[in-house]
């Protein structure tokens, strides 16, 4: 096993990542930007060292910097978290170059399955069943728009690199293509330095499911069952429960073979994670691998009681799995609230500011992995993450009851959060009978939008012309000062009763 460990991540991640590292005796390195110089993470770490300035580019993203400091200080081990460098497969190279281990899966595995395109192509050859859609980026604007025209509107114009939502475009009319087309392929290179798009079929109505798999180096490789991830917004993930309420344990099994034949055509190693959309028949197809730790491992260490992380060092230390799939045994259930300073009445807006106070929930089975304290500040620079707050339950509706109470025991104070918004959902009687999908918050937005109340434009109109003819009266009965209309000596604005005469034109 190691004896030293940098974890070139911050926040949250960086925390729950030392812990481990502490149980099993291994001193940890942190790296921070300048605008992490006071964050939780710093302080955990026995040591720590500074990266760069506040913008990721600047600090986070530097690999050569933060192998410089692995070297300096005796690291033997790099652990990514997720985000960042944790899918580079250039950084996993350099790492090996370097003679430090890279606590994730090999250069070539993280490069197979980062390409969509390519690991659709790959994915097709191992017999995982995909979405309809191109196994090649596609250039040309004729061939999108007869390519669509052939699978059926709506369509997905998707990234090839990248994801979180970036560079995709869901299109519901051959006269929208083209924009969308050229709009993603702007954000995709913008967010990922990759242009390249690709067209898939849009599965109406999907539920998100992923299945976790861990692998060693010695040809083993096991799933560790599903999280549904469907609870989303701007196509990234708010909530997330484990089991998946609507699926069979026919089909939990099947995702799971599937889940653990991919990772095994691409010689994977490590934590992995398997997308896959899940349609109202139980048919699901494969999405893309994230080649790292997800955010919402928690769930999976709570109904299986493994510990992710500390399987990621052991394995990237060279150790055997030492149980098979029928050792792993689900108990429970386990649901993941992302605890955000946002503004769900604003899109979900972010709000960073300074936590004035911050009060965790407590109680049997509730954890809550976080970067924060009282005091500290929640930056302009990062993704506004403050927490996850994650229980268990002996079954769904237990673990529902559970949040429930845990997020009313949350007190945030300083900053807006989305802690009402969480209670909520969990309130919802489509939540609650685990009848939705990934359309499920889009919808819930539009629903709760205040209804106009009746007779509001009738009253509008009314004050606008009211308003109006009280000017005209005023110019007209007062004389002007160089064309200016005047009343009691005070000049009248033109340009606010024309303003006026517009509104009412509009209304």
């Amino acid at each position: 096993m190691f004896s030293k460990v940098l974890i070139a991540n911050r926040g949250e991640i960086a925390v729950r990542i030392i812990r481990s590292l502490r149980e099993l005796g291994i001193q940890s390195v942190a790296v921070y930007s300048e605008a992490d110089r006071q964050a939780l993470h710093v302080r955990m770490a026995d040591e720590a060292y500074l990266v760069g300035a506040a913008p990721s580019a600047q600090s986070y993203l530097r690999a050569e910097v933060i192998l410089e400091v692995a070297q300096k200080s005796g690291a033997e081990a790099i652990h990514p978290g997720y985000g960042f460098l944790s899918e580079n497969a250039t950084f996993a190279a350099q790492c090996a170059e370097a003679g430090i281990v890279f606590i994730g899966p090999t250069p070539s595995a993280i490069e197979a399955m980062g390409e969509k395109t390519h690991a659709r192509q790959l994915m097709l050859e191992a017999g995982v069943p995909l979405v309809p859609g191109t196994q090649e980026p596609i250039e040309d604007v004729a061939l999108i728009q007869r390519l669509a025209a052939e699978m059926g509107y709506p369509v997905l114009v998707k990234a090839a690199a990248g994801g979180g939502g970036k560079g995709m475009r869901r299109v519901e009319r051959a006269e929208d293509l083209e924009a969308a087309f050229v709009g993603a392929k702007r954000e995709a290179l913008s967010a990922f330095g990759n242009g390249a798009v690709y067209l898939e079929k849009y599965v109406v109505n999907p539920k998100h499911v992923e299945i976790q798999v861990l692998a060693d180096a010695h040809g083993n490789c096991v799933h560790l069952f599903e999280r549904d991830c469907s609870v989303q917004r701007r196509h990234q993930k708010i909530i997330e429960e484990t089991p998946c309420a609507v699926l069979t344990e026919e089909v939990r099994q099947q995702m799971g073979a599937v889940a653990v034949r991919a990772a095994q055509a691409v010689g994977y190693v490590g934590a992995g994670t398997l997308e896959f959309l899940l349609d109202a028949d139980l048919n699901f197809y494969f999405l893309e691998m994230n080649t790292r730790l997800q955010v919402e491992h928690p769930i999976t260490e709570m109904i299986t009681g493994l510990d992710l992380v500390r399987w990621q060092l052991r394995i990237a230390a060279g150790e055997r799995l030492p149980f098979s799939q029928a050792d792993i045994v689900r108990r429970g259930a386990a649901i993941e609230c992302r605890i955000y300073a946002e503004d769900p009445d604003n899109n979900f807006m972010p709000c960073p500011g300074e936590l004035l106070k911050i009060k965790s929930p407590a109680g049997p089975w509730v954890r809550e992995d976080s970067g924060v304290y009282s005091g500290a500040t929640v930056s302009v620079h990062y993704d506004p993450m403050i927490a996850k707050l994650v229980v268990w339950g002996e079954d769904r509706s237990h673990a529902i009851a559970r949040m429930r109470r845990a997020l009313g025991e949350y007190v945030i104070d300083g900053i807006t959060t989305n802690v009402a918004f969480h209670d909520e959902v969990l309130r919802s009687d489509q939540f609650v009978a685990g009848d939705y999908d990934t359309e499920f918050v889009p919808n819930m937005m539009k629903a709760r939008e205040p209804a106009r109340p009746a007779h509001r434009d009738t009253s509008e109109l009314a004050a606008v012309l009211a308003a109006h003819r009280r000017d005209e009266a005023i110019a007209g009965g007062a004389g002007s000062t160089n064309g200016v209309p005047v009343e009691g000596g005070v000049e009248k604005s033109r340009w606010k009763s024309l303003g006026r005469y517009r509104q009412l034109q509009n209304l």
